[in-house]
């Protein structure tokens, strides 16, 4: 159950609007996902997460969109985020991802939460090899 209710009329608010209309036009649809619906109850939560969002996901950088996803998705996994798994694995899909694909992303997760788990069990100790040295 929510902890917050969505307003009646959202894009009566001229800031909400404004998001809004700028997830439509990167997205290129009209489509506004719960999410947003929901933190619109805060323009400023809104509005600096969408920027956020829209610089990491939406903004060209050094991995292809289909990476972020799935990156998004292990990690939603991991956070145990139902809504996210779910969005991302849509976003996934649209980008690209096939089944097997999926398949291979859901053994990764579960195999670094397996040897997450173990490597913290018994306080492994980090090999020096593998820290960062300066030049």
């Amino acid at each position: 159950m929510p902890t917050v209710l969505p307003a009646a009329d959202l894009e009566s608010n001229p800031r909400v609007k404004a998001v809004f209309d700028d997830i439509r036009a990167t997205r290129k649809s009209d489509f506004i996902n719960n999410i947003w619906r929901y933190m619109a109850f805060d323009e400023d939560l809104l509005e600096r997460t969408w920027d956020e969002v829209k610089s990491v996901m939406a903004t060209p950088s050094e991995l292809d969109p289909l990476t972020k996803e799935l990156i998004y998705l292990a990690v939603s996994i991991i956070n145990n985020c139902e809504y996210c798994v779910h969005s991302h694995s849509a976003a996934a899909r649209a980008k690209g991802m096939t089944t097997a694909q999926h398949g291979e992303v859901l053994k990764i997760v579960m195999l670094a939460a397996k040897t997450n788990h173990l490597s913290n069990a018994l306080q492994v100790p980090v090999d020096p090899e593998f820290m960062l040295k300066e030049d």
